[in-house]
């Protein structure tokens, strides 16, 4: 604990008038407008006040006065006030200037504080609100040190653009490893990111979920009902939303092992019945639940337990296509971020990143509808019950992963402009063919 200052300068008058605070290390240009005020006068005669002090020799008090400080002064310290009396005006003016810390923060130190920015995807924020909760506890019980966390949620693609652009992030965790890579890109996060977790520094997974109204009316079960004329699909945007893309894949490889005509036409078709692209998941399950848009709705699943939970009673059905795709989201230190602040923001990052791949972490990933790989955490995989079982294929292994994926599909030109420029030549056809049939 450190001591109290032997004084300190106050512009104008000591603080119980509401003087401006300056250091007593700082050179003042003009001392003559200043007075000096100590604080162990001010304290002596509260001490007197409260009845503390005692008559005697100065020797006595003097021995007195070592033995009880320490009690005087914390007994003190409890009873002033959090802020100091506003100012009263007159000579020096206040309020400009800094204020004065109370005493009883000079006499009871808060622990040392280290602050972490996590930036995240729409749908991870009541996992991520929880298991920062959680880490905070830890880290203050093994090590002392009061870790809060600044936490940041927006589109995958958002996020990685922010944090190249200058956002001070200390952890990223996105919908996508290709969003993770663009940040590796730009020098910002170095490309061993994947081998410093397990599962290639995946932190939680999920899939493909249809969400439909209640009872189901048009009996929606699996990826050829999708193609249905008289089906509406809600799916995000895949140019704005990582959650698109990810299902984008899955409808891709419902029908891969026919081959590539067969997925394309597949495809095709059912964007064909894509009435809205929100801009993420969050917005789709707001317009299908909502605004109740569409019939079914194609999100992750995930998404759609938590929302449920939220809904309640008003709560959808959802079913999972069995034969699915195995979405991974990954996590990274930002590592010229972490750098530059210090050794104990960098341990604090760090022992962060590890802890969400423990049963404490994935045990609230689990709660909120994630998927466990066993390989991350087999304690808490082998205890989750009441998730329909699937087949689920990865893209690393079935596509090539995600650097590949972003230039066969999404990049400019790619499969995806060109499906989306025939549905929209199509629907222009359908339009001008219903405007003519009017005219007659």
């Amino acid at each position: 604990m450190s001591s109290l200052p032997s004084f300190m300068i106050w512009n104008g008058r000591p603080p119980e008038t509401g003087g401006t605070l300056h250091s007593s290390s700082r050179i003042i240009p003009d001392f003559r407008s200043w007075r000096v005020w100590s604080p162990s006068d001010a304290i002596a005669g509260m001490l007197r006040t409260l009845g503390l002090s005692r008559s005697g020799s100065a020797s006595e008090a003097h021995d007195r006065h070592s033995r009880q400080r320490p009690a005087q002064l914390a007994a003190t310290a409890a009873l002033l006030p959090c802020q100091p009396p506003p100012a009263a005006g007159g000579e020096g003016g206040g309020g400009g200037g800094g204020t004065p810390q109370p005493l009883y923060s000079l006499a009871l130190q808060s622990p040392p504080e280290v602050v972490l920015t996590l930036a995240s995807f729409a749908v991870t924020k009541l996992a991520y609100v929880r298991v920062t909760k959680a880490f905070r506890e830890l880290y203050m019980r093994e090590s002392g040190i009061d870790v809060r966390f600044r936490l940041t949620f927006a589109a995958s693609g958002v996020q990685a653009r922010a944090v190249i652009d200058g956002l001070p992030a200390d952890i990223v965790a996105l919908a996508l490893p290709l969003d993770l890579d663009k940040i590796v890109q730009a020098g910002i996060i170095y490309p061993d990111w994947r081998q410093r977790y397990p599962c290639n520094a995946i932190v939680c997974e999920t899939t493909v979920a249809f969400v439909v109204r209640q009872g189901n009316p048009k009996n929606i079960r699996t990826w050829d009902d999708l193609t249905r004329p008289d089906v509406e699909v809600v799916l995000a945007n895949p140019k704005t939303a990582g959650v698109a893309r990810w299902i984008f894949l899955a409808l891709w490889g419902a029908k891969m092992k026919q081959g590539h005509a067969a997925s394309l036409d597949y495809v095709t078709k059912v964007f064909e019945n894509v009435v809205v692209q929100p801009r993420d998941a969050r917005e789709a399950s707001d317009v299908f639940y909502k605004q109740k848009v569409g019939d079914v709705l194609l999100t992750y699943e995930n998404e759609v337990i938590l929302t449920n939970e939220v809904y309640g009673d008003k709560a959808l059905p959802y079913l999972v296509p069995s034969y699915n795709i195995r979405i991974e989201c990954p996590l990274a230190l930002v590592d010229k971020v972490v750098e530059s602040r210090g050794p104990e923001v960098q341990k604090a990052a760090t022992t962060f990143c590890r802890f969400l791949f423990t049963a404490a972490a994935q045990s609230e990933f689990a709660k909120l509808g994630f998927r466990i790989n066993p390989r991350t955490c087999k304690e808490v995989a082998t205890q989750q019950t009441g998730l329909p079982p699937a087949q689920l294929w990865q893209v690393d292994k079935e596509l090539g992963g995600w650097a590949k994926a972003q230039e066969q599909f999404f990049d400019a030109g790619a499969i995806l402009d060109h499906i989306q420029s025939d549905v929209g030549k199509l629907r222009v056809k359908k339009q001008q063919a219903a405007a003519a049939a009017g005219r007659r």
